[in-house]
């Protein structure tokens, strides 16, 4: 049975979203999951003619005409829809067709016309604006999917790291951070890495949250009130898991070696190390959804956005690697 292909979401219309999705294309026309984006035909169509960009785009009227058309050029579900504004400078007025593409996505999965969705960068602030109650896509996307707890995994050949807590202040980390949240979340992980990625037995690593992982409970409490007991109970469920590991040792290379994925504390204690080792093949995943959801790690880049000099690698690696993530998933499970 021949898999339904991916879905990619407009994002911010404004941003670099649509250019490295059409810049993809050539890249993975061969090596891929076929892929659809969803939104105006005639914005991808001007994106390209304005940044001297060599992918012919079609518009297609339904999922299944994309296997048709890929080899050929870029599909897109047509939205007949006006883009407002101009490359690098959002407009409020877009924001309902942003939401509704992402929403469209989720739709398409869920009736089968689509095995898994590409998001591109949304710009938050805009759409708070306009009544988005949501922190991020995650959130956003785990509630369309009825998901209570989603769990954001960094990824790239160098690094993969999960943030416990994510976007929230780091006032309030404090707050958020428990036993339970750990133990739940590196559960999700642990059960995933086996399904999706077909690693049958990870090994997760630790970060502390004080500096030398508390020094003892010198520099406080929560390694040992928080952090170990996670450990101890993750490791009675048969999860193999060790730390907690200064933060500041965690990710040298020869640590890097021991494990295969690091439990960071805070949203940034995950993601600066993981960009500043590849800041370019870098991929969102989204685990503990009902279905694949990846993305580059990038924003809108909205000051590069007339430029046509964004590069696509971070949006190559999240096609690839959801194509990948779907494909193993389907194939253990037939032969089950």
């Amino acid at each position: 049975m021949n898999l339904a292909p991916l879905a990619l979401t407009l994002g911010e219309p404004a941003g670099i979203g649509p250019e490295v999705s059409l810049k993809a294309w050539p890249q993975c026309r061969k090596s891929s999951l076929p892929f659809f984006a969803i939104g105006p035909v005639k914005h991808y169509q001007s994106i390209a003619r304005r940044l001297k960009i060599d992918t012919p785009v079609y518009g297609i009227s339904s999922p299944n005409e994309t296997d048709t058309v890929f080899s050929d050029g870029f599909p897109v579900l047509d939205i007949e829809e006006n883009v407002s504004g101009d490359l690098g400078k959002v407009d409020m007025s877009n924001s309902e067709l942003i939401v509704y593409t992402i929403k469209k996505a989720v739709r398409l999965i869920k009736s089968g016309q689509a095995s898994g969705m590409v998001t591109s960068p949304i710009h938050k602030d805009i759409l708070y604006k306009t009544g988005f109650k949501f922190p991020g896509h995650t959130e956003f996307i785990a509630s369309l999917d009825e998901c209570s707890l989603p769990v954001m995994m960094l990824t790239s050949p160098a690094l993969s790291v999960v943030p416990i807590t994510i976007h929230i202040s780091y006032k309030r980390v404090l707050e958020v951070l428990t036993t339970a949240a750990i133990v739940e979340k590196v559960s999700i992980v642990n059960e995933k890495l086996s399904t999706l990625f077909g690693i049958k037995k990870p090994c997760f690593a630790i970060a502390g949250l004080n500096p030398h992982a508390g020094e003892g409970g010198h520099f406080g409490n929560e390694e040992m009130d928080i952090i170990v007991p996670a450990i101890e109970e993750l490791q009675k469920l048969g999860i193999n898991i060790f730390g907690p590991v200064s933060p500041d040792a965690l990710f040298l290379p020869d640590i890097r070696k021991i494990y295969d994925v690091a439990i960071c504390m805070y949203h940034d204690q995950a993601l600066i190390p993981v960009k500043a080792l590849d800041p370019y093949n870098t991929v969102n995943v989204t685990l503990g959804l009902s279905f694949v959801r990846s993305s580059p790690d990038h924003g809108t880049a909205l000051n590069i956005a007339k430029n046509g000099t964004a590069r696509a690698d971070s949006m190559v690696s999240a096609i690839k690697l959801a194509g990948r993530l779907i494909s193993h998933y389907r194939n253990t499970s037939s032969e089950k």
